[in-house]
């Protein structure tokens, strides 16, 4: 018999309960990063190159920590882990260089001033997610 919150083969199931809420918000920052970046990046790369490319690699970030979300698991559970750190890491490096040198970024990216154009929800994701998957894991209380 499968743990209770186990998925498919005793796997963690991370859409359950806070999780669902993350898989969602995840998906849709990853279409609207994703989309923004493209069509910046194809219409007005010579304005802010830096920018957009930070906001291409935001939505591949937000793509990773989604399918890894849905797929469970605990390999799965663990790349979550690694991208939302790593997510974190780009908010506050990110969020902290348009503050102090604004002139190195002519147009926001997602997580330019910790994500305040996105009700600093780039902020706040990462955070919820590794407490989340902390909290996911094999023989957490």
């Amino acid at each position: 018999m499968a743990e209770r919150g186990a998925g498919v083969a005793g796997r963690p199931d991370l859409t359950r309960g806070p999780g669902r809420l993350l898989v969602t918000l995840y998906g849709v920052f990853t279409v609207a990063a994703a989309s923004r970046s493209l069509y910046q990046l194809s219409t007005r790369f010579d304005e802010a190159p830096l920018a957009y490319l930070l906001s291409a690699v935001a939505a591949l970030v937000y793509a990773f920590i989604t399918v890894a979300l849905v797929r469970g698991g605990e390999a799965a559970r663990r790349v979550a882990l690694v991208c939302c750190a790593a997510e974190l890491t780009g908010v506050l490096v990110v969020g902290t260089w348009t503050l102090v040198d604004s002139a190195a970024f002519p147009d926001a990216t997602v997580w330019s001033d910790y994500g305040l154009g996105y009700l600093l929800l780039p902020l706040i994701l990462p955070v919820t997610g590794l407490l989340w998957l902390r909290r996911a894991a094999p023989g957490a209380p």
